[in-house]
């Protein structure tokens, strides 16, 4: 009997361990994924639609540093016709500023000058884990600082974000920063639903979901339970468009409807018929672009 006592002992010890180290590896798999490399992101863009615009463009690679000393590489693209317009787009999870670019002839069409730059943990910024959102929407919020300074002719300024960025952007607007509007596009109202639904996908428990949120605390001291960017929205006042691909299977659009209907602001919420995931603007470009310019006209 104490043969069987002791075998029990050391399954019971040995499962512990198992979850243990489950528990602490769990949420590095979700917020230290393997990042594009600049080059790669280049090559995407150069895959999937006529990039020929970006070579012909003034720009300007400058860093600016974030509100805990951490340091953003970010990019300026001035617009051939001279505007006082200017907008700052977040990329998606694994990206990097290149990976923003998708969005620029849109935007250069509507007479902007645009900011992209690497998030967080990503492109030539230093490796670090993501927060979805928390630090990400700081940094932004110190960028939409740095761009009033550094640009001091501005006469209107807006955000817009792809999925994580469209996080960013909207988590950003509870430090009431000074911008005009935001378009936040594919984005998140809370990662664990996502999370979920990934793992359910896979026909995981998710209760992993749970595990990982522990070894978030533990490990990166941030609980994913509070990577929550819909809760920066219930006193927000700065107008908000939403756009969400019909297909997307990976953040589902009731996100972004989720979103829409919680902001105090000026809303809108679109869906783009037949696009994924953060594919909207390949999908209808020319639609994406009117919703975009009739949102920005009222």
């Amino acid at each position: 009997m104490k043969k069987v006592h002791k075998i029990i002992m050391i399954i019971v010890i040995i499962l512990l361990v198992l979850l243990a180290a489950l528990t602490w590896w769990l949420p590095s798999f979700s917020m230290t994924g393997n990042r594009q490399t600049l080059d790669e992101a280049m090559q995407w863009q150069k895959d999937h639609y006529d990039f020929s615009f970006y070579d012909g463009l003034e720009k300007t690679d400058y860093t600016v540093t974030s509100y805990d000393g951490y340091v953003l590489h970010a990019e300026f693209l001035k617009n051939p016709e001279p505007s006082t317009k200017y907008v700052i787009i977040s990329h998606g999870y694994t990206d990097n500023r290149y990976g923003a670019l998708k969005y620029a002839p849109a935007y250069l069409e509507l007479g902007y000058n645009i900011v992209v730059y690497d998030l967080r943990g990503h492109g030539e910024n230093e490796p670090t884990f993501t927060t979805y959102g928390i630090r990400e929407g700081q940094d932004l919020d110190y960028l939409i600082k740095d761009t009033r300074e550094r640009y001091t002719d501005i006469t209107e300024l807006g955000i817009h974000g792809e999925s994580l960025g469209a996080a960013t952007t909207v988590t950003c607007l509870k430090y009431k920063p000074d911008i005009d509007f935001a378009v936040a596009d594919c984005g998140f109202s809370d990662i664990e639903n996502v999370l979920k639904g990934l793992y359910k996908s896979f026909h995981v428990p998710t209760v992993v979901v749970d595990l990982a949120d522990v070894g978030s605390r533990l490990r990166y001291h941030y609980a994913i339970k509070d990577m929550r960017p819909i809760d920066s929205l219930d006193d927000n006042e700065i107008p908000v468009l939403f756009i969400h691909g019909s297909n997307d299977d990976f953040i589902v659009p009731k996100n972004s409807e989720d979103m829409y209907k919680r902001t105090k602001g000026r809303t809108e919420f679109h869906t783009i018929p037949g696009a994924t995931h953060a594919n909207s603007v390949l999908t209808e470009p020319d639609m994406y672009k009117d919703i975009v310019k009739e949102f920005l006209e009222k």
